[in-house]
């Protein structure tokens, strides 16, 4: 290609809550991570280790949050996975028997086998159920630029009242990251795209080069970005800002305008789990009575009515390849419009999270496949970027500091923070004061001691999670996010006491260390004042 016009960046952001109940044989919400590994994380493998091999030109950044590459690397989450996905492929084939007599449902009964023996055969024979291991080659190699998020996905601009948490949560994912990728990160991709100014601060002095937040928090900069959000801009710590852009995201993100709801497309709503005979599919079910997602689907999305078609994959097929060339030719027309009207090369911002392909939109890698490649050797107006390469390129930036923002309805915090959960952060705020109280007391030599203040370290880290407070909110599993918050809250408590009185109960701690293991090596003075040279930001 000659040198482009602008460039496009796609950014995935891989992200799922620290879910692991060794107490349980099996547990419903596991599934959430057995599914993403199946239909998101090895098809996207998959797809760039192929275009690596094929020597095909890309670019593309994939941010691995910290609770995702701890559940990737836990042993027992892996084993569980592996049996999931032997019962699924035991599923399809008897699925295959069932709809023999029947065409249109056995050639896809025959490709869901085919898919979940694949899957299962990948992970455990190719990765050797190692998928963290297989993303760190990709990001050596040069095309995939791997990112990082917060430790567990606190939502940071409701954590600044006390910025020695913030600053934990940063600096935790950073060296979990470098443990794992063998490099600290260069950029983050803030929890729920949210930023409160002078949280780049803090994001500099843990080394971060730049992050990614809404196109409302570039666009109300102050003082007002020249280029809007098509170039980034620096705070004024030097840390670089990159706004989403709208128009892309709209056309895959959309409800109503976007790729995924097209008629042809599988419909994820339709599982034989919910629709077949309970008796049939209750050896696939949590507790042989919890009717779940198998991941086996016949119907494609049709309509808006209950009267679904069934799905036929080469349409589907043909559908991706369409929508994908209808994507590069958008993006074709707003960059050569941009590049005229602002005097320099645009970038477009391109950020989804990493579950929509695969997983929710079925097709998504397909799609996502056929725009590499049309990008790559059908036009010649764009290419495919990461924020570091265009950083390397356009080291010259405005500067200004963004407004407060995230990605959530209306833009602001309110998802996170109002009837349904605004009672936990009055408790997240009390642990975060007092977590930094036994940092600044931890004393090395007790190993008891160490092990408590560090078990403590976790239970903050993981009630912080901004799952819990997006579920109260939307509805889903509120009474596991309820579960969860009080209960890592409750462990912090009892800790705390116990190590203030000096007895701590070694046979209940060690019971709390297996079941809430994030982050082994976790460093619990990333929590003490000195950190900031005994300034309490």
């Amino acid at each position: 290609m000659s040198k482009p016009k602008g460039y496009l960046s796609l950014v995935l952001h891989a992200h799922l809550p620290f879910v692991r109940h060794p107490e349980y044989a099996e547990f419903l919400e596991e599934d959430w991570l057995f599914q993403a590994i199946t239909e998101t994380y090895i098809p996207l493998l998959n797809l760039f280790e192929k275009l690596e091999d094929e020597s095909v030109p890309y670019k593309i950044t994939v941010s691995l949050s910290p609770t995702v590459v701890s559940m990737l690397n836990d042993w027992m989450l892996q084993e569980r996975c592996v049996r999931r996905l032997e019962k699924l492929t035991e599923l399809a084939a008897r699925e295959v028997e069932r709809t023999r007599w029947d065409p249109r449902f056995n050639k896809l009964a025959l490709m869901y086998h085919y898919f979940f023996e694949n899957a299962r055969k990948t992970y455990v024979d190719k990765y050797r159920r190692d998928l963290v291991s297989a993303f760190r080659k990709l990001g050596d190699a040069g095309n995939v630029e791997i990112t990082t998020c917060a430790a567990t996905h606190g939502f940071l601009p409701l954590m600044s009242v006390n910025k020695n948490a913030v600053w934990a949560q940063v600096e935790t994912a950073c060296r979990y990251h470098e443990r794992n990728f063998g490099r600290r990160p260069k950029g983050i991709w803030l929890p729920e795209c949210a930023y409160t100014p002078g949280l780049d601060e803090v994001l500099k002095r843990a080394g971060i080069r730049f992050f990614f937040t809404d196109t409302h928090g570039v666009l109300n900069a102050s003082p007002r970005p020249r280029y809007g959000i098509f170039a980034p801009i620096y705070c004024p710590s030097g840390v670089a800002a990159f706004g989403r852009d709208m128009e892309s995201s709209r056309q895959v993100w959309s409800a109503n305008e976007g790729y995924p709801g097209d008629p042809w497309y599988r419909d994820f709503y339709r599982d034989i789990g919910f629709e077949l005979d309970l008796d049939y599919v209750r050896p696939y079910l949590h507790g042989g009575v919890n009717r779940v997602h198998t991941g086996i689907k016949y119907y494609r999305i049709t309509g808006q009515g209950d009267d679904k078609q069934p799905y036929d994959p080469d349409v589907a097929l043909d559908k991706a390849a369409s929508h994908a060339g209808n994507f590069m030719f958008n993006r074709e027309r707003q960059i050569e419009h941009l590049s005229g009207v602002l005097g320099r090369e645009p970038i477009v911002v391109a950020p989804y999270d990493a579950e929509l392909f695969g997983h929710w939109w079925f097709e998504g890698p397909q799609w996502l496949e056929f725009l590499i490649r049309k990008t790559a050797f059908d036009q010649n107006v764009f290419r495919l970027t990461t924020a570091t390469e265009y950083l390397s390129m356009h080291p010259k930036n405005q500067i200004a500091t963004p407004s407060l923002s995230s990605w959530g309805y209306k833009g602001y915090n309110e998802v996170w923070l109002e009837g349904s959960n605004d009672w936990i952060y009055r408790h997240l705020h009390w642990a975060a004061d007092k977590m930094v109280e036994l940092a600044n007391r931890g004393d090395r030599s007790n190993a008891i001691v160490n092990r408590a203040i560090k078990q403590a370290a976790r239970e903050l880290m993981l009630a912080q999670s901004s799952d819990w407070a997006f579920i109260m909110k939307t509805g889903t599993a509120v009474p596991y996010a309820v579960k969860r918050t009080k209960e890592h809250l409750l462990r912090f408590m009892r800790l705390y006491d116990e190590i203030r009185r000096g007895a701590i109960d070694v046979e209940w701690l060690s019971d709390v260390e297996n079941k809430d293991n994030v982050f082994p090596e976790l460093d619990y003075s990333v929590y003490a004042d000195k950190v900031y040279a005994g300034e309490r930001l």
